[in-house]
């Protein structure tokens, strides 16, 4: 008897394991695709006066999320979206620093800024125009607010 109950013991230690790894592995699938805690797509832009983003003032700032859809607090979300999709999210493809407008020689740094999550990737971006006049024309959409 004791030879039974313990084959029945060790029958059902190994239904139960088939069992848990069926579960395990169910479970397991779902967490194969990894969920970031960012969206893939959002990112604060910021535009201030000064030398670099660490001297300077914020005077504008705003929210733009491109994914799932194009949201935030820019203005114009939906072409700032795809504008950075066309040149896909590289910052500096995005900024020129050639105009056929003529712009007086003042002196009086603009800086914009871009922090946050680009299709899953971490963005950092800074760069400084020499005065606002050279800025209207060198950001584009993504920083017109």
């Amino acid at each position: 008897m004791r030879y039974i109950t313990g084959g029945i013991a060790l029958g059902a230690a190994v239904a139960l394991g088939g069992l848990l790894s069926v579960g395990t592995a169910a479970t397991a699938a779902p967490s194969a695709q990894t969920q970031s805690l960012f969206a893939p797509s959002a990112l604060v832009l910021t535009v201030g006066e000064g030398e670099s983003a660490a001297d300077s003032g914020v005077q504008r700032a705003v929210t733009l999320t491109c994914t799932p859809k194009a949201s935030g607090t820019h203005p114009a979300a939906r072409a700032a979206c795809d504008q950075l999709r066309a040149v896909d999210g590289d910052f500096k493809a995005l900024v020129t620093t050639k105009s056929d407008r003529v712009c007086t020689k003042e002196y009086r740094p603009i800086v914009i800024t871009a922090e946050g999550v680009w299709d899953g990737h971490r963005v950092s971006y800074e760069h400084k125009f020499a005065n606002p006049c050279m800025a209207s024309d060198g950001k584009g959409v993504v920083f017109e607010f």
